[in-house]
């Protein structure tokens, strides 16, 4: 395929949505590189970023982002960004009398803001010496001294997590003036004038609020060439899944044709919940889903909830991480981490997949809904080989659920896209001696796209299958958490010899991520499971207030059977053939 750049657009709905995004970006921009000795990368940043010029004449590489968030979430973030900044313009005011100025002391900015803000001024960090052993260094002509080589050099352990308060106290980016969208209907905070209902949500999208979205929508799409679609990253749990209804819909009319890609987010927990809080999440999850998945080209829920009702089991729990399931700052590193490589396919600068193509091989027959999974980190052994580590996962797959969706038993799935990523370095093939006898059948395969499809394979033996193999890691420069458990090396590889009990091992600074996005009969009964959990209460009684601002009754009700028709689309047709002979 031809390595043109196929533009993607991203929105980022809410305020969970916009931590899941924050890392997601720092994750992008760690693995930009501007030193020309450095080999090109595999992926195509030209498909998230677009090039300016600010004023001065300094080129910028921003995202080609719109994130919409409510009154107070900004902190010290500013709404325009400092990138274009053109100092204090009084050339406009034209009142010469007397003025009174009242001026709000500023938000206090954590350690990390503050050493970004000296390097953006030019000067040099202290290099960090809490961590056990240092990065590697590359060897070869001195390298571009950027904010990027700066951080992933000293990976100076900030220990944000007391102090991060909202998305942008952890923002590495600079953003376009464009980007930001402020929703000053509802507050971030307090308990009045908050954004908690479906129907808030879609009753937004109107007014100021439309034009503005309009006014953004059309700079960036625009600017593109080859624009491929939308990546949506929209909070679930609240009224921002009304706000994804209509952007989504709105997208779809407008952009026909082009892929739209809906993540529907959320967190573990939420701070100061209520159990009509609880009630109104899993109304708000049952309607979002349903109508988002309606609009796009799919929709895949993101979460570490072991489920979306009001009693989930325990937060998913991986081997080799040590996060807070509590803190929202842990719990999007995770997912960002994830998404990093599920959206590997249509960013790729060679053997892309569109976004529409990845679409249509998981949305067969109108099942628009997805699941994700994900082995974060991949445990692969440090100088092992990819049959290795598979072979030691022969009994059940490595990865666990990102959509609050157990995976399925039988083998059954109607279409699966497998990404693996971040093995650089190592081998994944075993390259046996000619003769050798090889220890397992992945042993003695030629290719790691073989040893991957046939490891798949022996669990779902006839189902379709999509594999893309990426060698270069997740930088994971500060200020991603160090979330990391002490058996890993700092290329987050298993490592031979783990760190002694009680001493601090090597800052992970890359991990390999095996992840899978399934449509099979498991969403099935996760489908039902969210539609029974909306039946069961009486929304009149039990949270009247829940339909104040809509939708109608009849919308609610019918919006319940098209979900309870989706979670049909599911079944799997030879169990329920078998049912059917049973009787």
């Amino acid at each position: 395929m031809s390595n043109f750049s196929r533009e993607v657009i991203t929105l980022q709905l809410g305020h969970y949505s916009n931590f899941v995004g924050t890392h997601w970006w720092n994750l992008q921009d760690a693995s930009l590189s501007y030193d020309p000795e450095t080999p090109p990368s595999e992926i195509q940043s030209d498909v998230l970023f677009r090039e300016g010029q600010t004023p001065g004449g300094h080129v910028t590489h921003t995202p080609r982002l719109i994130a919409m968030d409510l009154k107070g979430s900004l902190r010290t973030l500013r709404q325009e960004g400092s990138l274009y900044d053109a100092g204090n313009d009084t050339s406009a005011a034209t009142w010469e009398g007397s003025l009174m100025m009242h001026k709000e002391s500023p938000a206090e900015k954590n350690s990390f803001l503050e050493d970004l803000d000296k390097l953006d001024k030019g000067e040099i960090l202290a290099e960090d010496n809490s961590y056990s052993s240092p990065l590697p260094q590359r060897s070869g002509p001195v390298s571009v001294d950027t904010v990027n080589s700066q951080l992933a050099r000293i990976q100076k352990g900030y220990r944000l997590e007391g102090s991060v308060k909202v998305w942008s106290d952890f923002l590495r980016i600079h953003l376009h003036p464009r980007t930001v969208s402020v929703i000053h209907q509802y507050n971030h905070d307090g308990e009045a004038h908050r954004l908690e209902a479906f129907g808030q949500g879609d009753a937004l999208l109107q007014g100021l609020v439309l034009e503005e979205l309009e006014d953004k929508l059309h700079f960036f799409v625009e600017e593109c060439d080859y624009l491929q679609g939308f990546q949506v990253f929209c909070d679930l749990a609240d009224g921002f899944a009304g706000l994804g209804s209509k952007v989504t819909e709105m997208l779809q009319d407008s952009y026909g044709g082009r892929g739209i890609l809906t993540w529907g987010m959320a967190p573990v927990s939420h701070p100061n919940s209520t159990p009509m809080k609880e009630l109104y999440h899993v109304l708000n999850c049952a309607l979002g889903t349903v109508n988002m998945a309606a609009h796009s080209s799919f929709f895949c829920p993101l979460t570490l909830r072991g489920g979306l009702g009001r009693r989930p089991s325990a937060p998913v729990a991986f081997p080799h991480l040590n996060y807070d399931p509590s803190l929202w700052y842990h719990s999007s590193s995770v997912l960002a981490l994830a998404l990093d490589a599920l959206t590997l396919p249509y960013r790729l600068k060679n053997n892309s997949d569109p976004m529409w193509q990845m679409a249509d091989s998981l949305n067969v027959s109108g099942r628009k809904v997805v699941a994700a999974y994900g082995a974060v980190p991949f445990p692969m052994m440090h100088g092992g080989t990819l049959p290795d580590a598979l072979s030691a996962c022969a009994d059940a797959l490595p990865w666990k659920p990102l959509s609050a969706c157990s995976e399925p038993g039988n083998g059954r799935c109607y279409g699966q896209w497998a990404t693996l990523k971040g093995f650089e370095g190592q081998r994944v093939t075993s390259s046996l001696p000619p003769g050798t006898q090889p220890a397992t059948p992945l042993h003695g395969l030629h290719s790691g796209e073989d040893v991957l499809a046939s490891y798949i394979q022996s669990f779902y033996p006839t189902s379709p299958l999509a594999l893309q193999l990426v060698s270069t890691p997740s930088a994971l420069t500060p200020p991603f958490p160090q979330i990391f458990s002490q058996s890993l090396s700092a290329q987050g590889f298993l490592q031979n010899q783990p760190a002694p009990p009680g001493s601090r091992g090597p800052a992970v600074s890359s991990a390999p991520v095996m992840t899978s996005l399934q449509s099979g009969p498991a969403l099935g009964s996760w489908l039902s499971e969210l539609h029974r959990g909306a039946v069961a209460l009486d929304i009149r009684r039990v949270a009247p207030s829940f339909l104040s601002q809509g939708p109608e009754m009849g919308d609610y009700k019918e919006a319940l059977e098209e979900l309870r028709l989706l979670g049909l689309c599911y079944r799997d047709e030879m169990a329920h053939s078998s049912e059917e002979d049973d009787d």
